[in-house]
């Protein structure tokens, strides 16, 4: 089973326990021999999941959006990006260099692409910028890729 995951990054320390547990829980249900997460890595649900099927004993694949992508996530997270991304079995490049909106739903495309299902952590509302988790659970469901939504109810983002 290939699964994608797409999520809301900066979400606060509760929510992200929660989080951690729902992504856990899901990944629980597939077989490891079976099982490949495909991540951007990101901080926050990206990096969790990634996390998660590693633990498991699955393998990961990353897509990296663009060349200049590392350099504008948080440096905290630069050492957790940097030991995913020499454990993925496999890494998709976009081609571009720019890190920006564009780079990251071209990321997501290939991501959704390469996926049997997404795993979204998503508050259901629109998403706040071009290529947001909104975003990609819509290019999932045009696409015919199923997309299994984890949100700890009640939970908000802010």
């Amino acid at each position: 089973m290939r699964i994608g995951i797409t999520g809301h990054r900066g979400l606060p320390i509760e929510v992200e326990r929660q989080v951690r547990q729902l992504i856990a829980d899901e990944l629980r249900a597939s077989s490891p021999d079976d099982l490949v997460g495909i991540s951007c890595i990101a901080d926050g649900p990206d990096a969790w999941f990634a996390e998660a099927v590693l633990q498991l004993g699955g393998r990961v694949e990353v897509v990296v959006p663009a060349t200049a992508y590392r350099d504008g996530l948080p440096d905290w997270h630069h050492p957790t990006y940097d030991r995913l991304l020499r454990a993925a079995t496999e890494v998709h490049h976009t081609g571009l260099a720019q890190s920006d909106s564009s780079a990251h739903m071209a990321g997501s495309e290939i991501l959704v692409g390469q996926a049997d299902r997404l795993v979204a952590v998503w508050d259901g509302l629109p998403a706040r910028g071009y290529g947001g988790t909104a975003d990609v659970v819509a290019y999932a469901e045009r696409n015919g890729v199923p997309v299994r939504v984890l949100w700890p109810e009640g939970a908000t983002r802010d």
